[in-house]
């Protein structure tokens, strides 16, 4: 059974999220998406976690659970996202670890026992001060069913491998329970590749998870399993032993399309690649303060392995440009949100299925009976990675064009005039 997981969302109740995070819109983009399983977010939040005990009942004894009062397919895996700052070899370390938790007991447990020193009610995504060995140890002592690992590994501010305060192996982070960290989220600005050049990854699984702040964002990275009951435990083992027969790919953002894929500085509009950071000696050539170092750099930093290594044990992956997306620049439209976007968009999810199978499955002909050519042609374009990227630096997203202003232009033509 194939089966398309997202294990990295938020909920309303985190900072700079969207209030239409709540379960029952969680559950239907999913469905709209064609995500399968979806995280809770969020679970430490005693809010939340209230909505979670009232609002979800697990499904049989898998672990997983769904929605009480609505008819709805989607699973949801419990999870949370923890923020850690804390002192460590004469520096502030600070980075985001995923917590998914095999039941609402050992939840209610984890919970109990951080409340008692953190303010879990301040943000869906708690700011703990516990090292990441501490945090393991507190989680796995509760249930040794537990899946803690590292969220987006490469990010420059609040990540295991991040240029401003993290670190540069597993072993110097996670110390004596390094061993208990089955696997790491590769984050928006990197892709399988870009971990692949890394050796120390190697026996660890690979997952890619959209981090979603809004409903329009799950989806946009996940894993792709191929599972006999879709159970926790099933998934745990799958991620434990790195199972190919379980796993069997992920779904990709355009790495250069994340906010800190190149190194730079936003506010000097400064924008440059390693070779050009090595040539400034990492100083903004605008200000001639520090730049801040991105993915793609700090990559290269640490890898031991030359680009386009692939390890034995590693599977297949797509890039893929969200339809929303498509629809919007098809029609020379600047908000994906706009009503003309929504309608085209549900049109579609209505006639052909959802929208990860449209981008990734349905014949671009029956895309094009069901839209227009341009939406058709960019669907292939992506499939095809036939695009124009200007990458993402120091926390602005890059931009991805699929068609030239003339294209679009012409395309708006034929539809007035045509």
């Amino acid at each position: 059974m194939r089966q398309i997981a997202d294990f990295h969302i938020h909920s309303s109740y985190s900072r700079a999220c969207s209030k239409q995070l709540i379960l029952k819109n969680i559950a239907q983009a999913c469905q709209s998406k064609g995500v399968d399983i979806v995280a809770t977010g969020d679970f430490t939040h005693p809010v939340w976690f209230s909505a979670l005990q009232k609002e979800l009942e697990e499904i049989g004894d898998s672990g997983l659970y769904r929605l009480k009062q609505v008819d709805s397919p989607i699973k949801f895996i419990l999870s949370t996202e923890v923020a850690l700052i804390y002192k460590q070899g004469e520096k502030t370390r600070r980075l985001h670890l995923v917590v998914h938790a095999p039941s609402l007991a050992a939840v209610a447990e984890l919970n109990r026992q951080l409340g008692k020193a953190h303010n879990l009610k301040a943000d869906g995504r708690p700011i703990l001060g516990l090292s990441a060995p501490r945090l393991t140890e507190l989680c796995l002592k509760i249930d040794p069913h537990f899946l803690i690992y590292p969220a987006h590994i490469w990010t420059p501010w609040f990540s295991v491998f991040g240029s401003k305060s993290g670190f540069d192996s597993l072993e110097e982070c996670f110390d004596s329970f390094t061993p208990y960290i089955y696997a790491f989220e590769t984050g928006l600005s990197s892709d399988p590749e870009m971990n692949w050049r890394l050796s120390a990854l190697d026996n660890l699984t690979l997952l890619s998870n959209s981090d979603a702040h809004s409903l329009a964002n799950i989806g946009r990275e996940a894993n792709i399993f191929a599972l006999e009951k879709a159970s926790y435990q099933e998934i745990f083992k799958a991620i434990k032993e790195k199972d190919l027969s379980k796993i069997k790919g992920t779904i990709e953002f355009y790495p250069e399309e994340g906010m800190y894929h190149l190194d730079g500085h936003r506010a000097c509009g400064v924008r440059l690649n390693p070779f050009e950071t090595k040539k400034h000696k990492g100083i903004c050539p605008k200000c001639r303060k520090p730049v801040v170092v991105g993915v793609l750099n700090r990559v290269e930093e640490l890898a031991d392995r030359p680009v386009g290594f692939r390890p034995a044990k590693s599977y297949d992956f797509v890039k893929l440009v969200g339809l929303d997306k498509i629809i919007a620049e098809a029609l020379g439209i600047k908000s994906r949100q706009s009503k003309k976007v929504q309608q085209i968009y549900q049109d579609l999810v209505n006639q052909l299925g959802p929208e990860l199978k449209i981008l990734l499955e349905i014949d671009t002909e029956k895309i094009k009976e069901a839209s227009n050519e341009m939406i058709a042609e960019g669907v292939k374009r992506v499939r095809g990675g036939k695009l124009a990227i200007e990458p993402g630096f120091d926390g602005q997203y890059g931009t991805i064009k699929i068609f030239s202003s003339r294209e679009v232009l012409r395309s708006q033509q034929q539809s007035l005039f045509g």
